[in-house]
């Protein structure tokens, strides 16, 4: 009963002194204003030719569309998902591009409240001379319209992770889409002169990592690290949003809508831009974001690997031991290649025999992702083992068997790439390590690190 009540005073003891502690508790800094943070399309948005003339434009609102809120597990939220304040960023976009005269019409009653203050007040105070006219207000050429139209959450979810014995680590990432609709109209006739739009993906990733552990037989071991990256909403929507001014300004020259000062220079820059289109065009982007291309593994295509396997067959201390290959591969289809292999390796057991052997092999190779720059990849096949000559205990010099091989094709080109993956063979005649004992077959196990050539266009 006493052990019961002295716990009961140390819990009451401790929440008191957290209490007390608590309000004590403050930030261990704070962070100054800066500047705000500028787009990655920004720059290239600010480097535009000069115009002829500045247009001038007038918004009334670049509003959001989705009507989207915050998605959230456990309680209703009214936040919205992305800015209500995408007109203020459209008008900063505008003015730092140096082609738009914008002009104040999204809170026009404002202004025209105030206009009409000051002439009143003048009037009160007229002197002999009359009231001298406020200059008249600028009327806009064209009027940008649009908005944010849609705001997809979680189009694309995944993790990895892994643990053992206590000790582990696991990541986590989600991805985000907004995509931005912006039009010229003409207020003279109504005409829409030219319609743009852009998508920008919103990452979040998260990474922990952890241990817990008995060290002894009663001392426990725990600690956890992580980190939370969310790429901000509004970022994401200022780059959308200065990607479709640029876009909107140079088709507008293309077109002939407006002019650049100096022909030569704007050619040049529609150049580059021009070229980061048709890359687009040829690298097309799919519903989620990725770079896709039809021909990424077409063709011819030769891979060289470095490889380390080992025997699995009546020693129980094989050797691993490198090696190297060549393979030659010809797609087929965009999901399926033809492959032929060759090795240079040795297989051994410690202290028993390690011997030189060469292998080759005819495989179907089917791409899960042919279209994505990485690409799993799963293969079937047959082959042999063919040694230079014949070592104890073994009666042939060709050890045929059937091969599987799965892993990762990534291209960072047409041209060229890197794969790693793991193979399997089984053989289908015993006595690879010069015994032929048990009930199975041998086997053999290897990994392999390679890079991809291939041809040009």
């Amino acid at each position: 009963m006493r052990h019961g009540s002295n716990a009961i005073l140390l819990a009451l003891a401790a929440g008191l002194l957290l209490a007390s502690c608590s309000g004590a508790m403050r930030p261990m800094f704070t962070e100054p204003a800066v500047p705000g943070t500028v787009s990655r399309s920004h720059e290239a948005l600010r480097t535009l030719p000069e115009p002829q003339e500045k247009i001038v434009a007038a918004v009334y609102r670049f509003r959001d569309q989705t009507g989207q809120y915050k998605p959230s597990d456990r309680i209703a939220s009214w936040s919205t998902a992305v800015t209500q304040g995408a007109t203020s960023i459209l008008i900063k976009s505008m003015e730092d591009s140096g082609w738009f005269t914008p002009i104040e019409r999204e809170s026009i009653s404002n202004l025209l409240n105030e206009r009409q203050i000051i002439q009143n007040i003048r009037q009160q105070h007229a002197g002999e001379h009359g009231v001298a006219p406020l200059p008249p207000l600028l009327f806009a050429g064209i009027i940008l319209e649009g908005g944010i139209i849609g705001y997809d959450t979680n189009i694309l979810t995944g993790g990895a992770g892994a643990r053992y014995l206590g000790i582990g680590a696991s990541g986590q990432y989600r991805k985000d889409q907004v995509t931005i609709y912006l039009r010229a109209v003409s207020t003279q006739s109504g005409r829409i002169l030219k319609t743009v739009h852009t998508t920008k993906s919103i990452i979040s990733q998260k990474l922990d990592s952890g241990v817990f552990k008995f060290v002894d037989t009663n001392r426990l071991l725990e600690a956890e690290a992580g980190y939370t990256y969310n790429e901000p909403p509004v970022m994401a929507v200022t780059e959308a949003i200065d990607e479709a001014v640029k876009m909107l300004i140079l088709e507008g020259v293309e077109e002939g809508l407006w002019a650049a000062r100096d022909p030569v220079a704007v050619w040049e820059y529609r150049e580059q831009y021009e070229y980061e289109r048709r890359l687009n065009e040829r690298l097309e982007r799919d519903y989620f974001g990725f770079l896709t291309r039809p021909d990424f593994r077409g063709g011819w295509s030769l891979t060289t690997n470095a490889t380390f396997g080992s025997i699995i067959g009546n020693y129980s201390n094989p050797e691993v031991n490198p090696g190297f290959s060549l393979q030659i591969e010809r797609g087929l289809t965009p999901h399926f290649a033809l492959q032929g292999r060759g090795e240079r390796t040795r297989i051994g057991a410690r202290d028993v025999f390690s011997n030189p052997v060469n292998s080759a092999d005819l495989s179907l190779v089917m791409y899960v992702t042919p279209q994505y720059r990485l690409s799993p990849f799963v293969s079937g096949g047959i082959g042999s083992f063919v040694f230079d000559r014949l070592f104890d205990g073994q009666e042939d010099r060709f050890y045929p068997y059937a091969a599987a091989e799965v892993g990762l094709d990534y291209r960072f080109a047409r041209n060229f790439g890197v794969r790693l993956s793991s193979t399997y063979r089984y053989m289908l005649v015993d006595g690879l390590d010069g015994v032929t004992l048990g009930k199975y077959h041998d086997q053999h196990w290897g990994v392999n690190i390679g890079l991809i050539i291939s041809p040009g266009y």
